[in-house]
């Protein structure tokens, strides 16, 4: 048994776009005023000066975008947010992205190794797949013996919990 891989909010994201585009954000699009949302909007048009009477559609948001602003987070974000008190705090850096073709604004973390050093207003950035916690198991255990010794975990099993991250085109991390 493999780990199963959960994303963070459900239908906020996909890892396998229909359009084959891979990783997206997933967002909803109204069919009155085509005004798009994200998060996604399953229950009425948000927008104000919809005409109504649309359907919502969930639509897949742009892969990329440019880089509005920026920030890093120096402190221990409270619960829900998972994290070993026993562990050293590292700070992580926030990135705010409007999308491309949306022209929406996003935020978002930055991937791994990209910090505010890295990253610069207007920068094209893209959206990729990301792993916020991982909650380990192990199955498939084998009993003591006298043969085979102390135990020993033969697959590791758990939850791996799925999110989204902004890194830079053609370039760091």
């Amino acid at each position: 048994m493999a780990r199963t891989r959960t994303p963070v909010v459900s239908g906020w994201f996909t890892e396998d776009a229909p359009d084959g585009g891979g990783f997206r954000l997933l967002g909803t699009r109204c069919s009155a005023c085509t005004a798009v949302f994200f998060p996604r909007e399953d229950a009425y048009c948000r927008n104000p000066h919809c005409p109504g009477g649309g359907e919502l559609a969930e639509v897949p948001l742009s892969p990329r975008g440019r880089v509005w602003s920026y920030t890093d987070g120096r402190y221990r974000p409270p619960a829900p947010y998972v994290s070993d008190p026993a562990v050293p705090w590292e700070p992580y850096t926030l990135v705010a992205v409007e999308l491309e073709a949306e022209g929406m604004v996003v935020l978002g973390q930055a991937a791994p190794g990209v910090g505010v050093a890295d990253l610069a207003v207007g920068m094209e950035v893209e959206v990729v797949g990301g792993v916020l916690n991982e909650d380990l198991g192990t199955a498939g255990t084998a009993g003591p013996t006298e043969a085979t010794g102390p135990t020993e975990a033969t697959e590791a099993t758990g939850t791996v919990w799925t999110t989204w991250r902004f890194r830079p085109v053609g370039g760091a991390a």
